[in-house]
Order: structure tokens, then C-alpha cells, then sequence
């Protein structure tokens, strides 16, 4: 029991939800209606296990980053209860099953989304970017942001000005994904600074991410708005949207003045996220 609850932990459960409910919305754009479960089915087993799988690549790439991080000390723990070689074994199952469900049950165009993904994360972000600059994070938020157009692919493979609801959709969390990261930077710049990564409040100072983090968070309200103004989206979502985009805003204000604020903040990135998706999801099934 020890070692499954391990396991579950380094396949970092939270992301997983976070990329399925993305995944979701975007086959729901595509749709403009909830699919066929069939397809919903298939989609969502293969975005769960190829994230779960490249999410236990990321520990096995950063066990030695880890274990400078007290943030980070769980991880280690379950890390070392399961082991690399079991975690190797685990990971490329759950991307080679991933893969082949998007192969074989979705289309080719779902099945090279799905394996960018993969590779811009395990490889490009991990390895690379994250590792060399402050502003790995920017272009590190692409594989974050693809489980928006996998959930398109696997409704619409013929890519088109059809995609473009997608697309802004992928842009709204390529926007959200570094405020959120430099929040988290902000009240754990000591533990990233242990562990060496290039952060942006250590290479840039806390002043000038402040002006980043709003200047990105600011841009977010007119993304989502956008299915609103072409009348994806209802006045419903319009409200909440606004609603949202506000608390958020005002939040990472307050953390300006007070940086015990910095964790609400962030917390809040993540509902804000989620809510967007699930209140667009809802207006448009519902």
C-alpha cells in the first residue's frame, strides 16, 4: 500500500487532474457539445497516463535537485520507497500505453500531440529550460498548455481555422502557467536557490517579477472573454470569468504589499484555472 500511495504521489495526481480537465474543454470546444463517451474515454486514459508517465520522468530527471528542496521532502521519500528502476519500468509503460491508445483508438494528428507533449516536457523543459533560465517557464508552459489542443485533435484531426477556439484556449494557459509558476517562486526562492535552479525572483529580483506576474495575469481576462465575444460562451461565463480574473488580480496585489500573501495567491492560480475550464465546459454542455 506503502509503495502504490508512492507512486501515485510522483505521478503528481494534481497535474494529472488539471491536464484532464484541460483535455476535456478542449474536445468540448471542438464538439460545441459534450462527444461521444467513447471518445471522452479513450482521450482521457491516454492524456492521464501520459502525463502520469512523464510526471515520474520529471522526479527521475530531478531526484537530485530534489533532495535539496525541503518543499520537495515527500517526494524523496516515495522516491526512495519505489526506486528508479521500478519508476523507470512504470513511466515507460504508462507513455508507451498512452501513445498507443492515441495511435490506435484516436488519430495520428492526437497520437504527435500527445508525443510533443511528452518530449517538451521530459526533455525540453526538464532537462533544458528549466535548468538554464529564468524564463524556462515561458516556453516551458507549452506542454502544459497541449492537453487544451490533444482534447481538439481527437474531435477535429484535420487542423484548420476550426482550431482557433482551441488555440486561444492553449494561449490562456500559456499566459497562466508563469505568473502561477512565479508565484510559487516568490515564497520558495530559498529552497529553488538550494537546489540551483535560475529562478526568476533570484536572477531578477522580487520587484521585476511582480511586474511580470501582473503584466501576465492581466492578459489572462481578455483569453477568456474571448468565448464570450464570439458567442461560444454565454453572459454566464462572461460574469464568472470577470469575477474570477478580479479576485485573482487583487490577490497577487495584496502579495505585492505582503509577501506572506505570495501562497494565497498561488493557490488561488490554481482554482481560477480550473474554474475557468469547468464554468466553459458547463455553459456549453449545459
Amino acid at each position: 500500500m506503502n509503495k502504490f500511495r508512492a507512486i501515485i504521489s510522483l505521478s503528481k495526481p494534481n497535474i494529472i487532474l488539471s491536464v484532464a480537465l484541460t483535455g476535456l474543454c478542449g474536445m468540448v470546444l471542438a464538439q460545441g457539445s459534450l462527444p461521444d463517451l467513447k471518445i471522452i474515454f479513450f482521450t482521457l486514459v491516454s492524456l492521464i497516463f501520459s502525463a502520469g508517465g512523464s510526471a515520474i520522468i520529471n522526479n527521475l530527471i530531478e531526484e537530485d535537485k530534489d533532495k535539496l528542496m525541503e518543499r520537495l521532502s515527500k517526494r524523496v521519500k516515495y522516491f526512495n520507497i519505489v526506486g528508479s528502476r521500478n519508476l523507470t519500468i512504470i513511466a515507460s509503460f504508462l507513455i508507451t500505453f498512452s501513445l498507443g491508445i492515441s495511435f490506435f483508438k484516436i488519430n495520428i494528428v492526437n497520437f504527435s500531440f500527445t508525443l510533443l507533449a511528452i518530449l517538451s516536457y521530459t526533455v525540453y523543459y526538464t532537462l533544458f529550460l528549466k535548468r538554464s533560465s529564468p524564463f524556462g517557464t515561458v516556453l516551458g508552459g507549452i506542454p502544459g498548455a497541449l492537453p487544451v489542443i490533444i482534447g481538439f485533435s481527437a474531435i477535429e484531426p484535420n487542423i484548420s481555422i476550426l482550431y482557433l477556439n482551441g488555440i486561444i484556449m492553449f494561449i490562456f494557459m500559456m499566459l497562466w502557467q508563469p505568473p502561477h509558476f512565479w508565484l510559487l517562486a516568490q515564497y520558495q526562492a530559498e529552497d529553488y536557490e538550494k537546489a540551483g535552479f535560475p529562478v526568476m525572483p533570484l536572477i531578477y529580483g522580487k520587484k521585476f517579477t511582480n511586474y511580470l506576474i501582473m503584466i501576465y495575469s492581466l492578459s489572462l481576462l481578455p483569453f477568456s472573454l474571448f468565448f464570450w465575444l464570439n458567442g461560444t460562451a454565454s453572459n454566464y461565463f462572461a460574469i464568472i470569468a470577470i469575477g474570477l480574473a478580479s479576485i485573482f488580480l487583487y490577490l497577487i496585489y495584496s502579495s505585492f504589499k505582503n509577501n506572506d500573501k505570495y501562497k494565497i495567491a498561488f493557490l488561488f492560480s490554481i482554482i481560477y484555472m480550473l474554474l475557468i475550464h469547468i464554468s466553459l465546459i458547463s455553459d456549453i454542455v449545459f
